[in-house]
């Protein structure tokens, strides 16, 4: 099972980023104002409809975490968190400099967040999967990997262009 020490750290990887977007999903839906309050915020940040986008996005937070922690599907759920961060990453990160303690929250997180759903959709989910168990992505090839990632950044994409209307900049 874990022949390799690269099995051990790819499965503690995966784990921890499925279960921080699985966090993620959860506050925007159960957490502070709920749905209806990330509805509002979403909308704020110029994604219309809001509603939908909020869950959208929370949905395909708790969406990939379950499939990261289980480790299945994984260069999908790897795109998937490319997707759903280049999304916030543009629309409320972006503009608030580098660091995530500046007003605004800066872009490092996310930053870090989109690199790890790159190498989970290149990597697959390891030996220690249902991935490898029932021999679906094991170590994935170029073709799985690609679609992950044109799935990932190909959707933040569309999702941008279709939805995504910025607030007017109010003169300081």
């Amino acid at each position: 099972m874990l022949d390799h020490p690269a099995d051990l750290g790819l499965l503690l990887f995966r784990v921890v980023v499925g279960v921080v977007l699985l966090a993620h999903g959860w506050n925007h839906v159960f957490g502070g104002g709920k749905i209806a309050g990330t509805a509002r915020w979403f909308e704020s940040l110029g994604m219309r409809p809001g509603l939908l986008h909020a869950w959208t996005a929370s949905v395909t937070e708790l969406g990939a975490g379950t499939l990261l922690v289980l480790g299945l599907l994984t260069p999908f759920a790897g795109g998937a968190v490319i997707g759903v961060l280049l999304v916030a990453w543009v629309t409320n990160h972006a503009g608030n400099g580098f660091f995530i303690f500046r007003p605004g929250e800066g872009y490092e997180y996310v930053l870090v967040l989109v690199a790890c759903g790159v190498l989970l959709a290149c990597t697959g989910g390891g030996a220690v999967s249902l991935d490898h168990a029932l021999n679906v992505f094991d170590g994935p090839g170029w073709r799985s990997a690609s679609l992950a990632l044109a799935a990932g950044f190909g959707g933040a994409a569309l999702t941008l262009g279709a939805f995504w209307r910025p607030p007017a900049k109010t003169p300081a």
